[in-house]
């Protein structure tokens, strides 16, 4: 993936949103969240930065998804992991589908208002007893005349309190879980629909995560996305993009956890001379810094086969993997060097401790993505024997 000119005008476009829009309010926002997400996501779309992919006709700017990872990684410099999650979820994970799939009525309804910073979305696929075992959900959307009836509960739902609507995933049929499954947009004022309290999280504590519950929900059956059935399949393909993104977005953190580490290790004094002057440490920086670059290389090249259209499901599933392992690395080595400044709460390397621990769970666990990686390697074996 070759960065233009282009590429680098969005990354300083965005770079300045973010030191001047989110950066100063962070710590406010970590201690009382939510941040304001409807404000916020207002300026971006204003900005462009909610549609960056998706098609011109519904307002956004038409661009291949290098892009997007451009934008994914900007965000990572936001200094927490809450927000670009937050972002992710309105651009990466809710909406793809609808800008693949959706009907001329769903783009012009949900997809265009969520590109200018209209609406906020959330997707709904994980349930208190189905996480990555997606084709295990329980959620039921029923025919009833032209409506949809849905019933069920949804988990760990990002921007949930604050969202206008819902890309659901739910069972639309009884037939064989990978066939039976369909994406509905659902809109949050229904009746029927209500919402835990935010989420206690151990991290991401500036975004609002909650549960939603569905009781006799009437949704029209124009909300349905692409074709009945065929929604396990079109979250799969969300999925990829949901997978580069996290990816992408880890990698400036952790190069803002590395530098920040290098900085305040080049100050500390201990036994006579700066912390850094112990090779063991420049060693260890310097070895972080090594995999990071390599993750970027990973990404960049998943996205550059995605852009050609290829399968990068390997790929993206290998960058997701290795980006919520590397995270935790990260994370945990710098807060040593912190000494006891680590362990405080308020410190940006303790914070990613805790906000990078997500990046091995959520869009997928690590057992999950290894399981991926597996299945390719077994239909490698079959290929070569």
């Amino acid at each position: 993936m070759i960065l233009t000119q282009e590429h680098i005008e969005l990354k300083r476009t965005i770079a300045n949103f973010v030191e001047n829009e989110i950066n100063p309010y962070i710590d406010e926002w970590e201690k009382t969240g939510p941040f304001p997400a409807k404000a916020l996501f207002k300026k971006m779309g204003d900005l462009g930065l909610l549609g960056i992919s998706k098609p011109e006709e519904c307002g956004g700017m038409g661009l291949d998804y290098s892009y997007e990872m451009t934008a994914a990684e900007e965000f990572g410099a936001i200094r927490c992991g809450g927000i670009p999650m937050a972002i992710g979820v309105q651009t990466n994970m809710a909406t793809p589908a609808l800008a693949r799939f959706g009907s001329d009525y769903i783009k012009e309804t949900f997809l265009a208002p969520a590109i200018a910073g209209d609406m906020v979305a959330c997707i709904a696929v994980s349930e208190p007893g189905a996480g990555s075992d997606v084709a295990g959900l329980t959620t039921t959307a029923k025919k009833d005349g032209d409506n949809y009836i849905i019933n069920g509960s949804k988990m760990w739902i990002t921007n949930a309190l604050q969202a206008d609507f819902i890309c659901l995933l739910a069972n639309t049929s009884d037939g064989a879980p990978h066939k039976n499954k369909s994406l509905i947009v659902v809109p949050t004022n229904l009746p029927g629909i209500s919402f835990s309290e935010k989420l206690d999280k151990l991290g991401m504590r500036s975004s609002d995560t909650a549960q939603i519950f569905f009781d006799n929900v009437c949704v029209p059956q124009c909300n349905l996305i692409g074709q009945e059935g065929a929604g396990f399949m079109m979250q799969m393909q969300q999925f990829q993009e949901e997978r580069m993104y996290i990816s992408a977005m880890s990698l400036k953190s952790m190069d803002l956890c590395i530098d920040e580490t290098y900085d305040y290790t080049s100050q500390r004094q201990a036994f006579g001379k700066p912390l850094i002057a112990n090779q063991v440490i420049q060693f260890r920086l310097s070895e972080l810094k090594t995999e990071v670059e390599l993750l970027r290389a990973l990404v960049y090249q998943a996205c550059e086969k995605y852009i050609h259209g290829e399968d990068v499901t390997r790929l993206a599933s290998m960058a997701k993997l290795k980006s919520g392992r590397l995270s935790r690395e990260v994370s945990d080595a710098c807060l040593q060097y912190w000494g006891g400044m680590g362990f405080m709460w308020d410190n940006i390397v303790s914070r990613f401790y805790r906000d990078n621990r997500l990046g091995s769970i959520g869009g997928g666990a690590d057992e999950v993505m290894l399981g991926i990686i597996s299945k390719y390697m077994q239909q490698d074996y079959k290929s070569r024997t």
